[in-house]
């Protein structure tokens, strides 16, 4: 079989253009949804971090996972609540904005490091074909790394900046002054924009879209 196997790759290809569109389209729109509600979305944030810590909390206490690790996890969840400080504002070069952003990738690659660590040892540990290996299944390990790892971060990713049309609350900080046409933007908001106006002027240059048409 020839063409088969290129349909396959096609729809491959499409299928991926459309997850990533579908993907975008639900930040843009959560985005627009912290925008209009900032100061529920502030609350839900900080009950989330409680709630995943207290989640941690117990996972090492009663399923025994690694003290050290929940200790991380635990830490690296108080630096994420200090990103609270001044939401939905958020500064590229503050110092626990860069810290949050690097206890992800560690969470990540510790976490991950744990669990096929724990894979092998069980594997190891069989004395015959017919054994259950005692570990947690991929749902589980997968459940643990949305919830316990890149819920928080996701979360603030989405929300974070997202104010153009939002009034300063009480505890918030606004660092310029704006007069009224510069306006702040959400992260997610933000590389949406600047994706659409890079294709924009692609399609522009090779002659595909005209100057005037808009997406």
């Amino acid at each position: 079989m020839w063409i088969l196997p290129l349909v396959g790759y096609l729809g491959s290809i499409v299928g991926f253009c459309f997850l990533t569109l579908a993907i975008a389209s639900g930040l843009y729109y959560l985005s627009e949804l912290v925008e209009e509600h900032t100061v529920i979305a502030k609350r839900l944030l900080t009950k989330l971090i409680y709630s995943v810590i207290a989640l941690q909390v117990v996972l090492c206490v009663v399923d025994g996972f690694p003290f050290s690790l929940t200790l991380m996890g635990v830490a690296s969840h108080l630096i994420y609540l200090g990103n609270m400080r001044r939401f939905p504002f958020v500064k590229l070069s503050d110092p626990l904005f860069i810290a949050s952003c690097v206890l992800v990738l560690v969470n990540h690659y510790f976490w991950f490091q744990h669990f096929s660590d724990a894979q092998h040892k069980s594997y190891s540990r069989m004395s015959s074909v017919y054994d259950q290996p005692d570990i947690p299944s991929f749902t589980e390990i997968a459940s643990y790394f949305g919830l316990c790892v890149w819920l928080i971060p996701f979360a603030l990713f989405v929300s974070l900046s997202a104010s153009d049309n939002v009034l300063p609350t009480i505890g918030t900080e606004q660092s310029s002054h704006d007069d009224g046409k510069n306006k702040r933007q959400g992260m997610v908001k933000l590389i949406v924009d600047n994706i659409l106006t890079v294709i924009g002027e692609v399609s522009r240059m090779a002659g595909w879209k005209r100057p005037e048409d808009r997406f």
